[in-house]
């Protein structure tokens, strides 16, 4: 179990989960650059049943290839609920306004959707689901939240997404304002990875011994 494939080809998010998992001393490879092709459709209702979706497919295909048969897949779904507008975006956060639409036109979106609605009703969280599916055909799933409200303008240079809308009270500024190393250490992501960085730690000492 010397590598890990991480079922996305969103180079951001690539750099985050290099940063946080680099001390496992695992190879860490995006879906990408371990050469599978693979469209999954990710038709589960919630965040956690689309990320074990994607993990148990990718695997699948994984396990055909000779290079990648002991490899851990790791998949997430990841999104934004609002909590005015009954959780919207959610699961179809990637898809909102259509998935070629930008995000700073689905961002403002957002933001005039909540026109004149207040501070305290504004409350939002970012939500990461991640799965792991093992060569031994176990699984597991793990949850990282980031709360927050929706802002009032697009702000900030640092993050992707809807990290210039995503207000941070307790630190006076967006996620996409925060450096890359406090944004690790606080995002949903961020959360779920250490979540899913001890699983990996635990099944890599149940092998070795």
């Amino acid at each position: 179990m010397g590598k890990i494939i991480f079922a996305t080809g969103n180079e951001h998010k690539m750099i985050e989960i290099r940063e946080i998992l680099s001390d496992l001393g695992m190879e860490i490879l995006s879906q990408k650059e371990a050469g599978i092709k693979a469209d999954v459709v990710e038709n589960g209702t919630t965040f956690e049943e689309n990320a074990l979706i994607k993990a148990t497919e990718i695997a699948k295909i994984a396990s055909q290839m000779p290079e990648y048969r002991n490899t851990v897949i790791l998949a997430d779904d990841s999104g934004l609920e609002i909590d005015y507008l009954n959780k919207e975006p959610g699961i179809y956060s990637a898809r909102y306004m259509g998935e070629d639409t930008s995000y700073d036109i689905k961002n403002q979106a957002l933001i005039d959707r909540l026109e004149g609605v207040p501070e305290e009703k504004r409350t939002a969280r970012f939500v990461c689901a991640i799965a792991a599916a093992f060569p031994d055909r176990t699984s597991v799933v793990v949850r990282g939240t980031m709360e927050g409200i929706i802002g009032y303008e697009i702000i900030g240079e640092n993050g992707f997404g809807y990290d210039p809308i995503f207000y941070l009270p307790e630190y006076g500024c967006t996620s996409a304002q925060l450096t890359p190393e406090k944004k690790n250490e606080l995002s949903h992501r961020g959360e779920g990875l250490r979540k899913m960085r001890t699983i990996l730690e635990k099944k890599l000492e149940s092998i070795d011994k």
